[in-house]
Order: C-alpha cells, then sequence, then structure tokens
C-alpha cells in the first residue's frame, strides 16, 4: 500500500510552489483563489520573500498547506493514496488531498488555526525543546517529575520526542533530561509550546470554527496525530483535529501503525524531506519518496 505524507511548520522555503504556478493552470487558480481568500497576496511571499518573511505567522502554515495541496492536486491521477497522514500543519493538507474538507474550507481553517496559535503564545513565556537518545518513556517521566507545564509534544521518530510547556518548566527538564543520558536536549527557536495544555485558547478558537465547517468522509483512511489509527469518520475526524492542538503528535506510532497496517511505500507531498527522514528512521526496509510534478513539454 502506497501511503502520501503531508509536513508541518518549519519546511517552508523562499520560492516554494513557484514552479507549480508557473506551469500549471489548475495551480495558478488555486493560488489566486488562495490570495482572494486569505484577503492578501500569500503567493508574493512564497515566490519571492526572504525566509524572516516565511516566518510570519499568517504566512508560514499557510504557505505549506498551499504548497502541498496544491501540489497534490497537480499530480492528477497519478495521486492514489490508499491512506494519508500529515504531521500537525500537514493533516489539513491531507485531509483536504483526501476530499474530507474542501480546498477553501481547509485554507480557511489554516488560516484561523495560525493566528489563534499566535495569540495563545503571546499569553505567557513558553517554548519547546527537542531531545535526543531517550527512550520515550523516561522523557515523559522526566516531564511529569517538573513543575509546572512541560509535555511530550512531538514523537518524531525512535529516539527523538519534542517537549513543550511553560518556558521555565522546559528548561528545568532539559537540564534533568541531559542529567539522565540525553545526547541533546535544545531549546527550539519557536513562538511558544505548541500541542502542549498551553495551547488550550487557540484549541477553544479553533473548534468553533471546525464545527462550523462541513466535512465529508474521506476518500481512504487518514492516520491521525491524536490516535495513531485509520479514521474515516466526519466526526472523529473533527474531533482529533480539535484535540490536536493540545495532544501530542504521534508520528512515530502512525508510522508503525501504517506499515503494521500494510504499508510499504511512504510519498512526501509538500515542502523538504523531514518526514522522509523520520520514516526511514522508524523503519528502514520501507520505501519513500517525493511527490514530483511533472513540467509539460513545450
Amino acid at each position: 500500500m502506497n501511503a502520501y505524507i503531508f509536513p508541518g511548520q518549519g519546511a517552508q522555503f523562499t520560492g516554494m510552489g513557484l514552479d507549480l504556478y508557473e506551469h500549471s493552470k489548475e495551480a495558478q487558480e488555486l493560488f489566486e483563489q488562495a490570495n482572494a481568500i486569505l484577503g492578501f497576496p500569500i503567493t508574493d511571499v512564497m515566490f519571492e520573500g526572504s525566509a524572516e518573511d516565511l516566518k510570519q505567522t499568517k504566512v508560514t502554515q499557510p504557505a505549506i498547506f498551499l504548497h502541498s495541496v496544491i501540489l497534490a492536486k497537480s499530480l492528477g491521477d497519478a495521486f492514489k493514496p490508499d491512506l494519508v497522514a500529515g504531521h500537525s500543519l500537514g493533516e489539513f493538507s491531507a485531509l483536504v488531498a483526501a476530499g474530507a474538507l474542501t480546498f477553501k474550507d481547509g485554507l480557511k481553517l489554516v488560516s484561523q488555526r495560525a493566528l489563534a496559535m499566535q495569540k495563545a503564545c503571546e499569553l505567557a513565556p513558553s517554548t519547546m525543546a527537542a531531545v535526543l537518545g531517550l527512550e520515550d518513556n523516561i522523557v515523559e517521566d522526566i516531564c511529569n517529575a517538573i513543575d509546572g507545564v512541560v509535555v511530550a509534544a512531538n514523537y518524531n521518530c525512535l529516539g527523538q520526542l519534542v517537549i513543550s510547556g511553560e518556558t521555565s518548566a522546559v528548561e528545568k527538564a532539559c537540564e534533568s533530561l541531559k542529567e539522565a543520558g540525553a545526547k541533546r536536549a535544545l531549546i527550539l527557536p519557536v513562538g511558544g509550546a505548541f500541542h502542549s495544555p498551553m495551547m488550550e485558547p487557540a484549541r477553544e478558537e479553533l473548534a468553533a470554527a471546525i464545527e462550523n465547517t462541513t466535512f465529508s468522509k474521506p476518500n481512504c483512511p487518514i492516520y491521525q496525530n491524536v490516535t495513531a489509527t485509520a479514521i474515516t469518520d466526519e466526526n472523529e475526524i473533527k474531533a482529533n483535529l480539535i484535540s490536536q492542538l493540545t495532544a501530542p503528535v504521534r508520528w512515530t506510532q502512525s508510522v508503525q501503525q501504517m506499515i503494521a497496517d500494510g504499508t510499504t511505500h511512504f510519498t512526501e507531498v509538500g515542502p523538504g524531506k523531514v518526514l522522509q527522514g523520520l520514516v526511514k528512521k522508524i523503519d528502514r526496509t520501507v520505501e519513500t519518496a517525493s511527490a514530483t510534478f511533472n513540467t509539460p513539454t513545450t
């Protein structure tokens, strides 16, 4: 079986999507539609903006979503997933590609999500840190023993976990994790504590938007971050999307479950190759590839 996987925040790069815009009429129409929906020319920032420009909250998440979804649509009949999954933000891209959300509704939700997360980040000092070289349960136990809010946020692959929470609690946890033998426990340059209880205000804001959006049954199962299992029911999909902001991204568990269910090939759709690297660290026997748009010959 072939899984199509969609990247999250951090995969952006200057010039992203320009090749699609220049060589596909459908892609061009979708990008222009996105400019109108968002109320500003995001294409200008994606195609010509600096790395700093692309870091703006209102730009980063919609930009990665647009690159991923428009690339998937540009593949035409070649896009035939048996299942899909996305890392954090990428879950929205996966849902649109699988037909559970319209392009317009998906983009609106991603934009609202980005702004809600930014507002939550401004309420209290919070951060995230990457932890390498420790078993998950050890990281979890140490986080549980720290005073303050600090939790496991991203299970990226075996031996690579991201923690998230109040800045002081994350810093204390990093010290304890190093003492416990972590190869690295490094504070990340992020705006706040994503996938932690610190995102509760954003979760509440996004919940209202998700509840008011129409979801359809996807064309194939989606392995969602919150459960790491195959989901096809629209109501379950919505509930998991709402929970996602304050719950951990169970990427390791999702990939393991996809493989257990028969997946032998993973195709990454969107900017970068981060997810392919994580999949290979989880199981070196499976095949990985990047989705590529074939430029029409003239």
